[in-house]
């Protein structure tokens, strides 16, 4: 197993709590628009070292999700923004194309300082 990704979760925006309830987290880089910023997890901008696909890992911290569906857009929007949108619905086809479908499973706690990875 090997680590195509690793990022920090350095910011919590002050509405990220409401989307718990759906299911979902959504990752920016820094540079996240202020409009936006307070909905999202900020990370710091990694590169991607290899395609993201199907059957990876995402782990925070210790928990660990299996990839499920990759959005059109996940690669790129990563890559260059540092921005997805991560849903832990388990969705075997992506509905939204900046968005990575991981397994269902209990949400992550998420603080400042959580390691975000994935790996084949």
């Amino acid at each position: 197993m090997s680590e195509i990704f690793k990022t920090e979760v350095v910011e919590i925006g002050a509405d990220t709590p409401e989307f718990k309830e759906i299911a979902m987290a959504i990752l920016f880089g820094n540079q996240a628009p202020d409009a936006l910023r307070s909905s999202c997890f900020i990370i710091n901008v990694e590169p991607v070292s290899a395609e993201i696909k199907k059957g990876m890992k995402v782990h925070f911290d210790d928990k660990e999700y299996t990839i499920t569906a990759v959005g059109g857009e996940v690669q790129t929007n990563l890559t260059n923004l540092g921005h997805i949108a991560i849903s832990f619905t388990g969705l075997t086809e992506p509905e939204l194309p900046g968005t990575l479908y991981v397994s269902e499973g209990d949400y992550p706690e998420f603080k400042v300082g959580t390691t975000i990875s994935i790996t084949d």
